[in-house]
């Protein structure tokens, strides 16, 4: 059934979300410091029996220098410099196995593919740690750190996702000025934030993306990982202000406001993990050429390979792309 508003209701939805007075100073110091050091990323071949598809296990300096794990995935014998896209990972899911998310390369892009650091046994591999935990919080990532936005997980993550960006664009393989960002869900968060962090890219593509519009979200759904925050604050009840100015560097809702480059989303009308309210809502913010597919008829997992096949025609055409 439809989880949220009606969709009449959906299309002209505003979030109450505010952004902090300091949410830009805070965001050009956080990179400022990553970026003291240089985003030099390091390659290892990877035999995988593939014959269309060279693999290389990536390592490069994410938040506070610390290594973040990734693929690279270049079509066989390819000339550089490829348009590229930079992809990050749903909840609970890393890099991933080495044979697997192969469309990016099938299709003729140079693929990097970020791990996600602390995540990565949920549904597919992960192999990069999250070395900094602050505070007590509920099991999962959605707390960790939550009591001040310098300990909060996800400044850590969108920091490496910048860093990802940076990295990709050292490499000889990947043209700098063909640069894309994607994710589902919790990696579509990723991409909206990294579409205003990193203002030069190409384009973003966010299927049904998490992290946006906590007011509402974290109320109108029991499901996680939404659930994580209710949880905490059903617990700690004294803190609700606190954690609420928290989440105002991180919802995709602020980041949407400040991004400019062609973007495309989806939502899905059955979604109980990510409300479609909080994925109008960025929608609604995107301050640059945007369009989106509505599944009125589907969950979390969206427009599935209807999705993959619309973002293989906007990537080809906003890189220009040979079809």
């Amino acid at each position: 059934m439809h989880t949220d508003l009606p969709e009449k209701e959906l299309r002209t939805y505003r979030s109450a979300q505010r952004d902090p007075t300091d949410f830009e100073a805070f965001w050009q110091s956080t990179l400022g410091e990553a970026r003291a050091e240089p985003a030099e990323a390091s390659l290892s071949a990877v035999e995988t029996g593939l014959t269309a598809i060279d693999t290389y296990d990536v390592t490069f300096p994410g938040h506070a220098g610390e290594p973040v794990k990734g693929w690279l995935r270049l079509p066989h014998g390819a000339r550089g410099p490829l348009p590229t896209v930079v992809e990050y990972v749903g909840y609970g899911g890393g890099r991933g196995h080495v044979l697997e998310n192969l469309l990016w390369a099938g299709a003729g892009f140079a693929h990097f593919h970020m791990d996600t650091r602390g995540q990565g046994s949920g549904w597919s591999r992960g192999d990069t740690p999250d070395s900094c935990a602050a505070g007590p919080q509920v099991p999962g990532m959605m707390t960790r750190g939550i009591e001040d936005p310098h300990t909060y997980y996800y400044r850590r993550l969108f920091t490496d996702a910048v860093r990802a960006v940076d990295a990709a664009r050292g490499l000889r393989a990947v043209d700098p000025a063909r640069i894309a960002v994607l994710g589902r869900s919790q990696g579509g968060g990723v991409a909206l934030a990294v579409a205003a962090l990193v203002p030069d890219i190409a384009a973003v593509v966010a299927h049904v993306p998490f992290l946006c519009d906590f007011p509402r979200a974290v109320t109108v759904t029991d499901s996680a990982p939404f659930r994580e925050i209710a949880d905490y604050l059903a617990v700690h009840r004294d803190r609700e202000a606190q954690v609420h100015r928290t989440l105002a560097y991180f919802d995709g809702v602020n980041f949407a406001r400040r991004a400019r480059v062609p973007a495309r989303f989806s939502v899905a009308l059955m979604d109980d993990i990510v409300p479609p309210s909080s994925v109008f809502a960025a929608y609604h913010e995107y301050g640059g050429p945007k369009e989106i597919d509505v599944w009125r008829y589907n969950g979390h997992e969206g427009g599935a390979a209807d999705d993959d096949e619309a973002a293989l025609r906007f990537l080809r055409a906003r890189l220009r792309v040979a079809g």
